[in-house]
C-alpha cells in the first residue's frame, strides 16, 4: 500500500524549486520547437534563464510570499533569524522532498549565481555565433540541463542526491565539450572528459555505498553524526576505521574532480583547449561554484557547523576538524602551487586560463580550510571562510568570463588562440587588449580590481582563524593556517609571471609587418563584443571599489551557519536546565527536526523556538519550555 502523500506540502516544495521547474520547462520547449522551427533559440533561452533568475531573486528578497515565506509560516516553522522584517527569509531553512534537498539562503544565493551566470553565457554565445542556428536548440538544452544539475548539487543533503546532481551536471558537460564536431581536438577533449568523469563517478558511487551500508542511511546529517561517533566513540579515545576513511575519501574524489583539484585535474587543460572558449568559460565558473557549494555543505556537516547537526559533544566534532582542516589546507596549497607553476610554459591562451582556473580553485579551497573555534563555553566551530568563498565566486565570474569572452572574440577575428598570433595585438585591436588586461590583472589580484578584494577576503579569514587557534592553545592548527596564508601570498606572486607574459606579448612584442615598417591591419571589433567586454570590465572595477553590497549579500547567504552571542551570563548558567537546550552562550538556529542529540531524520518534528531543545531520535523527544508540552525547569 502506498503511503499517503500530502499534496499541499508537495505543492509548497515544488514552489520552492520553481526556478528549476522553469528551466526544465524551457528544455522541453526547445526539444518541441526544434521539430517545427529551426531558428536560433538564443533569445528564448535567455528569456527562460532570466525568468528563473527573477524568481530566484524574488525568493532571496522575500517579495513573493508564496514562494518561500508563507509556506514556512503555514507549517508553523518559526522564523529563525535576527534580521529585520524587511529581510524575512534570512537565516531560515527547511529540508524538502523528504530531506533530499535543503531550501535556505545558501541554496538561493547559488541559484542566483548560476542562473545569472548562465544568462551571461547565453548572451555571449549570441554575440560570438556559437552555436549556429541548426545546433542552438540542442546546445541550450544541454546548457540549461547542466545548470539544473549544478543547482541540485549546491542544495543536496542526501548522498543519493549528491550523486544525481553531479551526474546531471556532468553528462551535458561532456556533450558541450565536444560540441565542435568538425574539430578533432574537440572530440578528443570530450572523450577524455567522459573517461575521467566516468571513473570519478564510479569511485564516488562506491564510497556512497560504503557509507550507506555502514550507517543504514544516506541522509548527510545522519552520516555526519555517525562518522563522528565512529571516529570518536563516547567511551573516549579516537578510533581508526580504514573503511570509513576510504568511503569519505571516495566521495570527496567525486567532488574534487568537478573542482579540478590536484591530482584530479588532468581533464581540465585538455578539455578547455579542445572545447570552444564559450563552453570552457562556462565549465570554469559554473562547475566550480556548484562543486564548491557542495564541498562547503560537506565541511559544514562534518565539522558540526551546520544547524542540521547540532554539536551535542563538541570534543567529537573537534576530532573531525583535526582530520579535515589539514587535508583541505594541503590540497589547497598543492592545487594553487601546481596550477600557477604549470601555467608558466603554456603557449595557448585557453590552456593557460585552464591552469589559472586550477590555481583559483586552490585559493577557494583555502577559504573552506579556514575553520576556527569559537571562544565560548562548549567550544563550537564556525566557517567564516564560506562567506569569503561566495564573494570570490562572484568576483571570479566577471574576471574569468570576461577573459574567455575576449578569447572567443579574438578567435573569431584571428582564427587562432595561440599567444604567438597575438603579438602586437594592441595596435590592431586596442579595446580587446585593454579589457583583457583588466581581467588578467584582476585574476592576478591587483588593486583596485575585484580580484584583489576577493583574495583579501580569503587571506583575512585565514589570518583570523589561525589567530583563533593560537589563542585556544592549538599551535599545530594555527601554524597550518598561517602556513597556508603564506603559500597563498607566494602563489599570488608566482601568478604574475604568466599573466604579465600575456600582456607583454600583446603590447610590447611586434609582428613581422611591424619590423618591416608596414601599418598593421586593424581587426574588426563588433559593437556587441565591445559592449559585453566593457560591462564585465566595469563590473570588475566597480565591485573592486564598492564591494560592501556584495559583502553584505554573501554574509546573508551564510547567515544560518553563523554563531551568535546569546543572552546574559545568568541565562547561560541556567541554559542546561531548560529543556536540555544547553550549548552555553552561543546560539544558532535549531534544525527543523527540533531535536538536539541523536540521529535525526530529515523532516523530524515541529520546529521549536531557539530556547527549546531536547534530545530524542528522528525529531521527537522532549520539547523545551517554549513548546506546548515542554517540561518546566
Amino acid at each position: 500500500m502506498l503511503p499517503n502523500i500530502d499534496l499541499g506540502q508537495l505543492w509548497i516544495e515544488c514552489l520552492r524549486f520553481l526556478p528549476e521547474l522553469l528551466a526544465c520547462g524551457g528544455i522541453v520547449l526547445f526539444l518541441f520547437m526544434r521539430f517545427f522551427d529551426r531558428s536560433h533559440m538564443g533569445v528564448i533561452a535567455l528569456l527562460v534563464t532570466l525568468l528563473a533568475l527573477s524568481v530566484s531573486l524574488a525568493q532571496w528578497t522575500g517579495r513573493i510570499d508564496w514562494l518561500g515565506n508563507k509556506p514556512i509560516e503555514v507549517l508553523e516553522a518559526p522564523r529563525i533569524t535576527n534580521s529585520t522584517p524587511d529581510e524575512p527569509f534570512q537565516g531560515t531553512f527547511r529540508p524538502t522532498f523528504g530531506g533530499l534537498l535543503v531550501y535556505d539562503h545558501l541554496t538561493i544565493f547559488l541559484r542566483c549565481f548560476l542562473y545569472g551566470f548562465t544568462a551571461l553565457v547565453i548572451w555571449l554565445t549570441m554575440t560570438t555565433g556559437i552555436p549556429d542556428r541548426e545546433d542552438s536548440p540542442d546546445f541550450y538544452c544541454l546548457l540549461l540541463g547542466a545548470t539544473v544539475g549544478m543547482v541540485l548539487m549546491a542544495s543536496s543533503t542526501h548522498l543519493l542526491m549528491v550523486y544525481i546532481g553531479i551526474e546531471m551536471a556532468s553528462l551535458p558537460s561532456y556533450a558541450l565539450a565536444g560540441y565542435l564536431k568538425g574539430r578533432r581536438a574537440s572530440s578528443e577533449a570530450a572523450l577524455k572528459y567522459v573517461v575521467y568523469g566516468g571513473g570519478s563517478a564510479g569511485i564516488m558511487l562506491y564510497g556512497i555505498s560504503l557509507l550507506a551500508g555502514r550507517f543504514g542511511t544516506a541522509y548527510l546529517p545522519d552520516v555526519a553524526v555517525g562518522l563522528v561517533h565512529s571516529f570518536a566513540p563516547t567511551s573516549g579515545g579516537v578510533t581508526f576505521d580504514p573503511v570509513l576513511i576510504l568511503a569519505v575519501l571516495f566521495v570527496l574524489i567525486g567532488v574534487a574532480f568537478k573542482l579540478a583539484v590536484v591530482p584530479f585535474h588532468f581533464w581540465c587543460p585538455d578539455v578547455f583547449e579542445g572545447a570552444s572558449a564559450e563552453v570552457a568559460g562556462y565549465l570554469s565558473i559554473a562547475s566550480k561554484g556548484a562543486a564548491m557549494a557542495l564541498l562547503a555543505r560537506l565541511v559544514l556537516l562534518l565539522c558540526g557547523v551546520d544547524p542540521l547537526v547540532q554539536p551535542t559533544f563538541s570534543a567529537h566534532w573537534s576530532v573531525m576538524v583535526h582530520y579535515l582542516l589539514p587535508a583541505l589546507a594541503f590540497f589547497a596549497a598543492l592545487t594553487a602551487t601546481f596550477g600557477n607553476l604549470a601555467a608558466y610554459l603554456q603557449t595557448n591562451l585557453k590552456r593557460l586560463l585552464a591552469y589559472s582556473t586550477i590555481a583559483h580553485a586552490g585559493y577557494m579551497l583555502m577559504g573552506l580550510a579556514a575553520i576556527r573555534p569559537v571562544a565560548q563555553p562548549g567550544e563550537p566551530f564556525e566557517l567564516p571562510g564560506l562567506q569569503a568563498v561566495l564573494f570570490y565566486l562572484v568576483a571570479y565570474l566577471f574576471m574569468n568570463l570576461g577573459a574567455f569572452a575576449v578569447t572567443a572574440y579574438l578567435r573569431n577575428q584571428t582564427g587562432s588562440e595561440e599567444l604567438s598570433d597575438f603579438r602586437g595585438l594592441v595596435r590592431r585591436s586596442p579595446w580587446m587588449v585593454v579589457t583583457l588586461s583588466v581581467f588578467l590583472l584582476s585574476l592576478l589580484g591587483l588593486p583596485p580590481l575585484v580580484g584583489f578584494t576577493a583574495k583579501f577576503q580569503v587571506f583575512s579569514v585565514l589570518w583570523d582563524s589561525s589567530q583563533a587557534w593560537y589563542r585556544k592553545g592549538d599551535t599545530g592548527m594555527g601554524a597550518t593556517l598561517f602556513g597556508l596564508l603564506i603559500v597563498g601570498g607566494i602563489n599570488s606572486v608566482f601568478s604574475a609571471v604568466y599573466y604579465l607574459k600575456v600582456l607583454k606579448v600583446m603590447i610590447l612584442e611586434g609582428r613581422a609587418e611591424d619590423l618591416e615598417g608596414r601599418e598593421p591591419v586593424p581587426l574588426r571589433e563588433p559593437i556587441e563584443a565591445v559592449v559585453f567586454s566593457t560591462i564585465c570590465a566595469l563590473a570588475v572595477f566597480v565591485l573592486g571599489i564598492l564591494w560592501s553590497p556584495l559583502d553584505r549579500f554573501t554574509r546573508e547567504g551564510t547567515d544560518r551557519f553563523a554563531w551568535r552571542v546569546g543572552p546574559t551570563a545568568a541565562d547561560m548558567m541556567q541554559a542546561p536546565q531548560r529543556g536540555g537546550g544547553g550549548g552555553g552562550g552561543m546560539r544558532r538556529p535549531p534544525p527543523p527536526g527540533g531535536g538536539g542529540g541523536g540521529m535525526r531524520g530529515p523532516e523530524g518534528g515541529k520546529q521549536q523556538p531557539p530556547r527549546g531543545g531536547g534530545g530524542g531520535n528522528r525529531g521527537g523527544g522532549a520539547k523545551g519550555p517554549g513548546g506546548p508540552k515542554g517540561q518546566q525547569p
